[in-house]
Formats: structure tokens, sequence, C-alpha cells
């Protein structure tokens, strides 16, 4: 019997979007370490930071999951301690790719609506510490993970694959941890971004209406301010990464509110069935939420672009200049 569609698609889809994953993050790490690209030293962090959280998951995630689930069936990522190590480095790193995009939202939503925080949270000290900070109760939260699984079969005493604990589904301790990490990560962080631009957008609103009645009043006219526009190119940067974190992940969300759905057997499943084709596209585009955000640099910052083609054009300068 043939592979169901989907499966046929993810054969395609996966490397590919490792592909992409891998280079555009790497690219986009390398521009912003250079500090060329007219953002301040905090921004930078931030975005640096979730280029690699993002690059991470594209080998944890998709190479070494789900590529290598697809095309190896049988190999040493498959012995179950290794298989479990697998699970809690992947959501250790699917943790700092979703909650370094919530503090980099809350960073500017400080910067934007809470003047006198401002010059003391939005510092690159402040974002080494956030930064490092989430990463550790990440990798802590997932660490629990790891003591779900048992192994499905032992050849020559060596365990392999990973199966839930016989407990698993009847425990109250893994049903709770469970709604609680399901609460965690995405719902919470979805909901807080949505709070926080909801405000921006406010404040920035009242804000510009302000500047423009003075200026009018000075000038005798409403010309442009060059303000104004700033402060639009920096927070079109902002919702942009917010609304594709939340538009590629709100076909996960809806399927992960129900604990029948995300937490299938295979044997149980129709592989055909429209209800485990949705989710399994909900998986497909919430991994490539981790490939997108260096498309959005290059849209919303046009030094972005301009690093971006000086370094296009910088190996066929070489060889013309040899």
């Amino acid at each position: 019997m043939g592979y169901p569609v989907i499966f046929q698609i993810e054969r395609i889809y996966y490397p590919i979007l490792a592909a992409i994953g891998v280079l555009v993050n790497s690219v986009a790490i390398l521009i912003l370490l250079r500090g060329n690209c007219g953002l301040s030293k905090c921004i930078t962090r931030y975005l640096v930071a979730m280029s690699a959280a993002d690059l991470l998951l594209v080998i944890i995630n998709i190479i070494l999951n789900r590529i290598n689930n697809i095309y190896f069936p049988v190999t040493f990522l498959f012995i179950t301690p290794v298989c479990a190590l697998r699970v809690v480095l992947l959501l250790a790193a699917l943790d700092c790719s979703v909650w370094f995009t919530v503090a980099f939202t809350f960073d500017r939503f400080v910067a934007i609506c809470c003047r006198n925080l401002k010059a003391r949270y939005c510092t690159e000290r402040t974002a080494s510490v956030v930064i490092v900070t989430v990463s550790v109760i990440g990798c802590l939260r997932s660490i629990p993970w790891y003591f779900l699984f048992v192994p499905s079969i032992i050849v020559g005493n060596v365990p392999w694959y990973c199966i839930q604990r016989p407990d698993y589904y009847t425990s109250t301790l893994w049903t709770a941890y469970e709604w609680i990490d399901s609460t965690l990560t995405p719902l919470l962080p979805i909901l807080l971004i949505l709070v926080f631009n909801g405000l921006t957008i406010r404040n920035i609103l009242v804000a510009n209406r302000h500047r423009r009645r003075l200026r009018g009043h000075r000038n005798g006219q409403n010309p442009t301010d060059p303000e104004v526009d700033n402060r639009k190119k920096s927070i079109f940067l902002l919702f942009a990464l917010s609304a594709n974190f939340i538009l590629l992940w709100v076909t996960y969300v809806v399927h992960s509110l129900n604990w029948q759905v995300t937490n299938y057997n295979y044997a149980e499943k129709h592989l055909n069935g429209p209800v485990y084709v949705a989710q399994q596209f909900g998986f497909m585009l919430r991994l490539l939420s981790s490939c997108t955000n260096t498309c959005i640099y290059a849209l919303t910052l046009s030094k972005f672009r301009e690093e971006l083609k000086n370094g296009l054009k910088y190996p066929f300068v070489k060889l013309c200049k040899h």
C-alpha cells in the first residue's frame, strides 16, 4: 500500500524547509551580528536570539526529527535515551523560539508605552539577562518529558524507540502537566502578544494624534514628521513578526486544545482523514514560522536588505578582482 498523500507531501516539504531554514537563519545571524542594520543593540540581541532559536529548531525538529523519521527509520537516534533527549531538546528550542518573540514584543511595548521604564529596561544588558533566563527556564521545563518515555522493544540489551509510559493516559500528574505545558506554549504567548500589541497600537495612535496637532499649530500645516515615520517602521517590524507567529501557529493551537487530537496513536488514526491531515498541516505551518523571520527583516529593514545585497555580491566582486 502506498504512502498517504500527507506523507508524500511531508517527504518533499521538510527537506526543502530544512535547507531554507538553515540558510536564512544563518544569514540573518551573521548580518545582525555585524551591527550595520541601524538597530539598537537591545533590539539586535533579541533578533539574534530569535534567529538562533529558529536555527536550532530547524536542526533539531526538522532535520533530526522529521526528516530522520521519514528517511532513516533505524538509526542510533532511535535508541530510547537518545530519542527521549531529542524530545527534550526539541521542546526546549520551541520554548525559546516562542518566548523570545514574547520578550521582544514586551521590550517594544515598554519602549513605546512606558517612557519612565524605558531607560532602565530597554538596554543591551537587560536583553541579555532576559534571553539567558528564558533559555534556562525553557531547558528546565522540558526535562520532565525525558522521563515520560520507555522502550518499545529491547534488542541485545539495547532499548529502542520511545513510547509513553503505561500510566501516561491515566496519571493525574501527567495530565495536569500536559495542560500546563499546552497553556504555557503557545496559548499564553499568543495572548500576551495580542495584549502588548493592542496596548502599543493604542498608545501610538494617541501619541501620533497629539503630535500632529502640535506640529499643525506650530507650522500652520501638517508636514511629514520624521519621528512618526521612524516609529512606523519600527512598529511595522514588531507587528509583522507578531502576526507571522500567530498566523502560522493558529492551526496547531486549534488542535492542541483537544488532547485526543494532538496526542495521537498511529494505530488508531485515519491517516487520510481530514482531522489528521489538518493536524499535520498545523505542524508544517508551525515549523514554517522558524524560517520566515529573515524574510520579514528583509521586507521591513532597508539596511538589512543592503547588507544582504552586499553579501550576495561579495563573492562575485572577489572573483572579478582575481
